[in-house]
């Protein structure tokens, strides 16, 4: 009766935490989604729809379609680096797991505009990466790169890969490497060992590194107003703009509502 009772009293924290950093701010935005705007600022407790109304209004719906377009390709990406990366990080020795696990946490040291300046470094006209291209002879004259759709989503790869590499390289390195043995002495190829065998093995690494990826990219609005300017919008810039230059309190809790439902179905179907 006294381990049951420990184990309550120490759940408690953890679900205060809960309702009041997570549930009860989501609760005040679904709220606030359904109210009206201020004339000055703020909101009226008049109840409308037409937050909502808005939302699907043709601007806005292609938003979120070039949103969810640049977080499946920046996932993809992803995917295709840090699959590999991860799965032969998982295979080196101790000492070696150890050093690339230093490198890769190394980014996280510095804060992401300061990184993201160095983007900027690199791809504005004249910068490190048109000297290089231009020394090597592939081009003549200055490309422009920044400002771009290509630019944002290296950005987006940059910040988003070790996510996935740290995902991968955990399932990698609990991985029975006795079972390709056998799958080895069986017969199989070292393709079909690895569909059969590792793929299956390290699918949840990979699954939580696609999770890891995607959700957060639908909301990095930073990464486009730095590296994209203006020419590149994603929701999460327009959610901004509502909030902090036209004030419209109302309309940013129902775009980011449906963004939390977006978010919501890709978990529930994962």
């Amino acid at each position: 009766r006294n381990k049951k009772l420990n184990e309550y009293l120490l759940r408690i924290p953890i679900y205060i935490f809960t309702v009041v950093f997570v549930l009860l701010p989501l609760a005040y935005m679904l709220l606030i989604s359904f109210l009206t705007k201020a004339k000055t600022w703020g909101f009226d407790f008049t109840f409308t729809l037409e937050n909502y109304k808005k939302v699907f209004e043709p601007f806005y719906l292609n938003i979120f379609l070039e949103s969810i377009k640049l977080a499946v390709t920046s996932t993809i990406l992803v995917t295709l680096i840090g699959y590999p990366f991860g799965y032969f990080m998982g295979r080196l020795s101790e000492r070696w797991k150890r050093r690339m696990m230093v490198l890769l946490m190394i980014p996280f040291w510095t804060s992401g505009l300061i990184r993201l300046n160095g983007w900027i470094i690199i791809f504005r006209s004249n910068g490190v990466l048109d000297r290089v291209l231009m020394f090597l002879g592939i081009t003549k004259s200055p490309l422009k790169l920044l400002y771009t759709y290509p630019a944002v989503l290296v950005g987006m790869v940059y910040f988003l890969l070790p996510f996935m590499i740290l995902a991968v390289y955990s399932s990698v390195e609990k991985m029975d490497w006795s079972l390709i043995e056998a799958s080895r002495d069986l017969g199989a190829g070292k393709l079909e060992s690895f569909l059969t065998i590792t793929l299956r093995l390290t699918m949840p690494g990979l699954l939580s590194g696609i999770v890891l990826t995607f959700v957060p990219s639908m909301g990095l609005f930073y990464i486009s107003d730095i590296l994209g300017g203006n020419k590149i919008v994603l929701i999460g810039s327009v959610i901004v703009e509502q909030l902090t230059k036209l004030r419209n309190i109302p309309f940013a809790a129902a775009l980011s509502v449906i963004l939390m439902l977006l978010t919501i179905l890709f978990v529930r179907l994962y």
